[in-house]
């Protein structure tokens, strides 16, 4: 019989396993769910202290399935490398506006965007991009804009920000979403780092917490890997699992959101 310690432990890697999964799948999802997870599941009063450990989680976990993503060569890193890069400003910036803004109100504001993106991926499900897609010197200053941008919201709402780079590549280069998945893994590690630091100087992070997600977010990755290669084999139905998943969580979060005022 599992006593409460170790329940409350199995709960923190079990949280990790799904986010890892997510990020292997659709390479994204991490902090959307990370957060949300420790807030409401493992029991984290503090919405700073969420945001900041599962930035450093997610960033992690990225690295991992990052790796399983170049063994696949599903990754473009000449776009990683141009977004990242613009996108990790943009992510401190934000990070320090963020911690400005109270916990709860940051929850229903990345909710409410996170159902746009839902619409529009589901809007251009049927598109299966160009396999040949690479960043060149006629759109590389649309690649720099999106990272950029992304970066500013990724740090604003303490999150990875794969479900807003896999969009954002998808429509700057029309590289394929799995490759977008791949490619994105770069940035939301990347972003996740400098989130992480700007939290850690504010003393916002769960050091015991954020190992344990980062243990169970390794075995979900690799999963998640396998499960996204499967799954992009059929036209729209990858980027369909991606829509869904956004719409659920954000969904799961406004209603909790509602319920605190």
């Amino acid at each position: 019989m599992l006593t409460p310690h170790l329940l409350h432990i199995a709960l923190e890697i079990f949280s990790g396993a799904l986010v890892g999964f997510t990020l292997g799948l659709v390479g994204g999802g991490g902090s959307i769910l990370a957060v949300p997870l420790m807030v409401y599941l493992v029991g984290v009063p503090n919405a700073h202290i969420a945001i900041g450990t599962s930035a450093l989680a997610v960033a992690v976990n990225a690295l991992v399935g990052l790796a399983q993503h170049a063994r696949n060569k599903t990754v473009k890193w000449r776009c990683a490398g141009i977004f990242a890069c613009c996108g990790v400003g943009g992510a401190l910036l934000g990070a320090s506006l963020g911690k400005a803004v109270d916990g709860k109100h940051l929850l229903l504001f990345f909710a409410i965007l996170m159902v746009g993106v839902g619409i529009l991926m589901v809007r251009g499900r049927h598109n299966t991009g160009c396999p040949g897609a690479s960043c060149n010197r006629h759109n590389a200053p649309k690649v720099m804009a999106y990272g950029l941008g992304t970066g500013l919201l990724s740090g604003f709402f303490g999150i990875g920000g794969g479900f807003l780079i896999v969009p954002g590549l998808m429509a700057s280069t029309s590289m394929p979403i799995l490759n977008a998945v791949g490619t994105s893994l770069v940035a939301v590690a990347a972003f996740g780092f400098s989130t992480t630091f700007s939290y850690m100087l504010s003393g916002y992070i769960d050091w015991q917490l954020a190992g344990l997600f980062i243990i169970g977010g390794a075995i979900g990755c690799s999963l998640g890997t396998k499960a996204a290669r499967a799954l992009a084999g059929s036209t729209g139905r990858l980027t369909t699992v991606f829509a869904c998943i956004i719409f659920t969580v954000a969904a799961y979060m406004i209603w909790q959101s509602i319920h605190q005022f």
